[in-house]
């Protein structure tokens, strides 16, 4: 079986930021929530692909786009725009191919997050 692993780089400087612009209450907040959305909506776009709701499924990718760069996570987001690049270009192959990077990327970067937090308390 191949295991396909990728190195999940995040914008510590964005978190820092909303550091020092919230102060730490109102930065872990924001950081709490947009994980929690994070992971409701990656599944919500893998339930869709999966039940053939296409549009519903892109329209949920291009909202992980804000959110992760609201948090710095800067490949979750990347990778977020590509799934809904391949789904305007009606491409199925590089759908499902972006699709299963960003539910990786997604899975890696939401535990990154919280392991840095868990370093920060």
């Amino acid at each position: 079986m191949l295991e396909q692993k990728e190195a999940v780089r995040l914008n510590a400087g964005r978190l820092e930021e909303l550091y020092s612009q919230l102060g730490a209450a109102g930065a872990e907040d924001v950081v709490c929530r947009a994980l929690e959305e994070l992971a409701v909506r990656l599944s919500h776009t893998e339930r869709c692909y999966r039940e053939g709701r296409l549009t519903d499924m892109r329209k949920s990718a291009r909202s992980l786009v804000a959110i992760a760069d609201q948090i710095g996570m800067q490949a979750l987001s990347r990778v977020a725009a590509d799934v809904t690049i391949a789904a305007d270009n009606d491409d199925l192959v590089a759908m499902a191919a972006t699709l299963s990077r960003l539910l990786r990327i997604g899975d890696s970067s939401l535990s990154e997050v919280w392991e840095m937090q868990d370093l920060s308390i």
